[in-house]
């Protein structure tokens, strides 16, 4: 596997959403944008994707402006596009189109010197759902414990 130096990532993603599916895609960029990611100077969360036109676009992506940069007017909020196949953007739209379902970041990312972006095709979870998740979590860790003989049971 190639070394990706990881960005950010969007923590709470996985706690809201139920991820059906994952991409890999590319962002357009401009230079003083590159720089302050390589800074980490970048924010993921209110983040989403959207399908415009046949092209997918991520928004509320937030990104520092850089220090030194000569163009000072760079709006930190713009919609920046994503690179990905016709093929790719095309289920997408299929899938996006169906009731719950939209286009999530999860981490922003370099490999061999390119940002990317990975998104996850999600399904947004119910207060019940993240409830039930967070007692069979608990239920998990009582048992991992009684195993190993802890609390004193």
């Amino acid at each position: 596997m190639v070394d990706q130096k990881i960005v950010c990532q969007n923590k709470k993603a996985r706690h809201d959403y139920t991820i059906e599916d994952t991409l890999e895609a590319g962002i357009v960029l401009l230079g003083p944008e590159v720089r302050s990611l390589r800074e980490g100077r970048a924010n993921l969360s209110d983040s989403y994707a959207r399908i415009k036109n046949g092209e997918v676009y991520l928004y509320n992506f937030h990104i520092s402006p850089y220090p030194y940069s000569p163009v000072k007017e760079l709006d930190p909020l713009r919609p920046r596009k994503l690179l990905l196949h016709k093929r790719e953007i095309k289920r997408l739209i299929g899938k996006t189109e169906q009731k719950g379902y939209t286009l999530i970041p999860i981490k922003v990312y370099f490999t061999r010197g390119i940002a990317k972006v990975e998104i996850a095709l999600a399904k947004g979870k119910t207060k019940y759902d993240r409830r039930k998740e967070l007692r069979e979590k608990e239920a998990k860790r009582e048992m991992d414990q009684m195993k190993k003989g802890g609390r004193g049971y």
